[in-house]
């Protein structure tokens, strides 16, 4: 059988990352394995690192095995499984560390990854592996944030959409999570309003927003309202816990849906060097309130995303097996924002995390693990 290897987290706050042997585990029914080649950084990755797990993720035990995000080829496929093969290329979204799974086999900082397979898409030939890891936690967050009943609730996008004449608000258009929003929104039929930094207006149209504004304006509510009028509101979902409450002051102008999906929890942007779990969890409490209070006073409901909740309620499905696919292939979807790979290997996922931790802009992190 196939040899494995893993970067793994030994312990609460452990640092570095330990690269070392790891399991090579068979795929169970509906359960594919694949040679992982690509691996994306997302945030959750090093605040789980640095923060530990007394707040999120309580039951995470050590040692473990991060990551969601990967790229490869398939090397085994499980009982009644269908609509791969071995040799095949694709692109997943690897939920070992959700609740209800919570194995290491199925987390992505290792070099043979077990996946659900309905939560795989196959990638084409044209398609590098690095620029492929980019889309599965951020094209599953965006999805639950705008497809599940329990969020906007919005219709799922198809290879010929209709017009809904509803418009949405991304906030965060240029983050990879914003990036895969604004596509999957056009592609289910919605016009899309979305802010970004001036250097990243082009890069948001061509995603397909039909308008983009300045997230850093000070007339920033007044200008999107503005462009509100006349149009019917499809609700908003924003990348950043700070772009919260200007959404709630949009919608609350606006006819139509209000509603806010939150991408960001309302934590620090980076850690806190003192105390960094009372000043995350006060800042968490004191904005969950501003947040409580604006939903009360103005009648605009919100809510939190998980993005594994739509393992089991059909939204991976319609994403990853129903609508990918072909929207790869034809191009109406691309895998955005551009890698940016830093090194290569196991070993190189150290360095990854700390790199995502200053900053990214129109890009993502992506560790090459080819041979």
């Amino acid at each position: 059988m196939f040899k494995n290897s893993a970067a793994w987290l030994i312990a609460n706050k452990a640092r570095p990352l330990q690269v070392k042997s790891a399991a090579y585990t068979r795929p169970r029914e509906a359960e594919i394995v694949i040679r992982n080649y690509a691996t994306a950084i997302n945030p959750i990755d090093w605040r789980i690192q640095d923060m530990g797990t007394s707040m999120m993720y309580k039951w995470i035990e050590y040692p473990c095995i991060l990551g969601s995000d990967v790229a490869g080829e398939v090397v085994e496929v499980g009982p009644q499984v269908t609509r791969f093969k071995v040799g095949d290329r694709v692109v997943g979204q690897a939920v070992g560390k959700d609740e209800k799974r919570n194995r290491d086999a199925e987390g992505a900082f290792q070099l043979y990854v077990v996946l659900l397979e309905h939560m795989v898409s196959p990638i084409p030939d044209s398609l590098p592996y690095e620029n492929a890891a980019v889309i599965p936690l951020a094209v599953a967050t965006a999805a639950c944030g705008l497809f599940q009943t329990d969020q906007l609730g919005l219709q799922l996008p198809s290879a010929s959409p209709k017009p809904k004449g509803e418009t949405l608000l991304i906030w965060g258009g240029s983050t990879s999570v914003g990036s895969c929003a604004i596509q999957l929104a056009v592609g289910a039929g919605y016009e899309v309003f979305a802010t970004a930094s001036p250097k990243n207006f082009d890069y948001v149209k061509n995603l397909g927003a039909a308008k983009v504004f300045d997230y850093n304006s000070r007339s920033i509510v007044n200008d999107i309202a503005k462009a509100f009028q006349g149009k019917t509101s499809a609700g908003a979902i924003t990348m950043a816990s700070a772009g919260t409450g200007y959404c709630m002051d949009i919608l609350n102008r606006c006819s139509g849906k209000k509603f806010v999906s939150l991408a960001a929890y309302p934590v620090p942007a980076t850690i806190p060097k003192h105390f960094p779990v009372l000043q995350t969890m006060f800042t968490y409490i004191t904005q969950s309130f501003v947040y409580w209070f604006k939903s009360k006073s103005m009648g605009v409901n919100y809510s939190l995303i998980f993005a594994t909740t739509l393992i089991e309620n059909g939204i991976g499905k319609s994403i990853f097996a129903d609508y990918l696919p072909q929207a790869l292939e034809t191009g109406r979807f691309k895998a955005s924002p551009e890698p940016i790979v830093i090194g290569t290997g196991l070993e190189g996922i150290q360095d990854a995390l700390d790199y995502q931790k200053t900053g990214v802009s129109a890009r993502k992190v992506v560790v090459s693990l080819k041979d």
